[in-house]
């Protein structure tokens, strides 16, 4: 959680709306955002611009899918533009309904609504009970709902969308828990300006995102290795375009630790004199509270003690040569 003070100063929250979706259910499982001012955005892109102008102090946003992997609209969002951080996260358990206006059977959907994301997680259980029913893309599982509330467009017969949004668009369920995939999680992080750090707990991420100075054989071997010398774990690696050429791509990268430990600082420092970029996207509290598995010889006290070896010697050189 955030110090204090600097929470007290969090009171409007942003989100990828609208009201509905499972990004609003991170943001509310957020304790100062139940308190503070809430404004729903149509897109990621348009949250995260809400934070940089100041309109928000914080926005909630989804960056990784247990089954679709990376969300790349946020990825690429943090990566370009102003400098954000990520100053928490939070773990949501996915659970959709197949929902459709009163009056319209199970057996009549031909076409469904919904997100991208949330397509790709009940293609299953739509070819078995619906196999000549097809895609239609939405903004997001909950406008997909309200597409079908009275007056909205209706462009599809039913939507797969969360609970909460089928009820408040006032639509029937037609099936429950229709997700293939049963553990499904999608992990949101609370998005704002790089004004403070929360304080580590031994159970933190940092997140970073890598630039190559040039694309060669053992290019990303020689990132991947400061983290390794160092005994650091990552959680998540993803390549995404540059957007400059064809083939010129960098690394997302979610590591175990703070930027406060020694390990971490340590590799940071390398990673900063052999990448063309480094961009710190923050340290913050895992949402699942899972501490750091700290390799032997890797704790912050081994690394300072090398650095008092190191600094002793350097204490002994000989300036008498009239170097100094």
């Amino acid at each position: 959680m955030l110090g204090r003070a600097y929470a007290a100063l969090v009171t409007r929250f942003g989100y990828f709306g609208p009201a509905g979706t499972f990004t609003e259910m991170a943001l509310l499982d957020w304790p100062p955002a139940l308190e503070g001012e809430r404004t729903a955005y149509p897109s990621v892109d348009a949250t995260l611009a809400a934070v940089r102008s100041g309109e928000v102090d914080a926005g909630m946003v989804p960056i990784e899918n247990s089954v679709e992997g990376g969300v790349t609209a946020t990825l690429d969002a943090l990566a370009a533009g102003e400098p954000l951080i990520v100053v928490g996260e939070r773990l949501v358990r996915i659970r959709f309904v197949l929902a459709a206006r009163d009056g319209m059977p199970l057996a009549r959907v031909r076409t469904i609504g919904t997100h991208s994301h949330a397509w790709a997680q009940i293609r299953g259980w739509v070819g078995a009970h619906l196999p000549e029913a097809t895609y239609v893309p939405t903004l997001s599982t909950a406008s997909a709902a309200y597409d079908l509330a009275p007056g909205g467009e209706g462009r599809h017969d039913a939507a797969v969308c969360a609970p909460i949004a089928a009820a408040a668009a006032g639509l029937t369920v037609l099936a429950d828990d229709i997700g293939d995939f049963k553990r499904a999680v999608t992990r949101f992080v609370l998005v704002a300006k790089p004004r403070h750090i929360p304080p580590p707990t031994g159970a933190d991420k940092t997140t970073l995102v890598l630039y190559q100075r040039s694309d060669h054989a053992g290019g990303l071997m020689a990132l991947l290795e400061q983290f390794a010398a160092r005994g650091i774990n990552m959680t998540r690696l993803e390549s995404r375009p540059t957007k400059h050429s064809m083939g010129d791509y960098c690394f997302s990268v979610d590591i175990e630790g703070h930027v406060l430990d020694e390990r971490v600082g340590e590799a940071l420092t390398g990673l900063k004199r052999i990448c063309a970029d480094v961009v710190f996207l923050g340290s913050y509290p895992r949402a699942d509270k899972a501490r750091a598995g700290i390799a032997p010889h890797n704790a912050d006290e081994d690394f300072r003690a090398a650095n008092a070896w190191l600094a002793g010697l350097r204490g002994i050189v000989d300036w008498a040569d009239g170097r100094g």
